[in-house]
């Protein structure tokens, strides 16, 4: 089985509650599961969050949309993910995604995860050794076997907070794999991470959205104004 992982919580130091920030009056993590749904190798999808009161909200918002939800630990997101991955699972391949990417590609996630069993990988991402593609279009994939051994060993409180540098800071022990993109945009960002971030979104989905609730990358990058780093106007 293969199992995403959509890492998300209300208290971002940048941007608080962002996840349920609104696009077209549909929050933030409501549009990026729309879009997740649409991958063809996902056999599964679930909310890992922390189970602080702030997150409440959010853990109820999934819920409404027969999104299975778990609750961890907030600081330590590696333990969160493992024991996301075991009570959803078991799983072969899980892959591991972030809630501030409402433009997600689904195309790419699937080529992420169609690389990483090709290769017989323990990991595979689409970030590394240089990246390609637009921020906001990131996708990790990762064996089971290697992220029980990440839940197991990694003491670096930055191994523990960001889930899979245990794995792709060892090279001599973890077979590594990496997605590059044929028509690179490295510039380009489509994260959400700032005020602008979201505004960037908010354009995007209200110039896109009504005409093709599936729209592409392409398309995006089609737009007068394709990225949150280009002012608008």
């Amino acid at each position: 089985m293969i199992l995403a992982i959509l890492q998300a919580r209300m208290s971002s130091t940048r941007l608080p509650g962002k996840v349920m920030a609104e696009i077209l009056g549909v929050p933030m993590i409501g549009r990026q599961v729309e879009r997740l749904r649409r991958a063809r190798r996902l056999d599964a999808l679930a909310v890992a969050t922390s189970d602080r009161p702030d997150d409440d909200p959010l853990a109820a918002y999934c819920e409404t949309l027969d999104l299975p939800v778990y609750r961890g630990a907030l600081a330590d997101v590696l333990d969160r993910f493992h024991r996301a991955a075991l009570t959803f699972g078991p799983a072969d391949t899980i892959v591991r995604l972030t809630a501030d990417c409402p433009l997600a590609d689904w195309a790419v996630i699937d080529q992420v995860v169609e690389a990483h069993q090709a290769g017989g990988f323990d990991y595979t991402n689409n970030t590394t050794p240089e990246r390609t593609f637009p921020h906001g279009l990131d996708a990790e994939a990762v064996r089971a076997e290697a992220l029980d051994a990440a839940w197991r060993e990694a003491v670096d409180p930055y191994e523990r907070e960001h889930v899979t540098p245990f794995i792709y800071r060892r090279p001599q022990r973890f077979r590594l794999g990496s997605v590059t993109s044929a028509t690179p945009a490295p510039e380009l960002r489509w994260t959400v991470d700032t005020p602008d971030d979201l505004d960037f979104v908010r354009y995007v989905y209200g110039e896109l959205y009504a005409g093709d609730p599936a729209f592409g990358s392409d398309a995006i990058k089609a737009l007068p104004r394709n990225s949150s780093a280009i002012p608008a106007g």
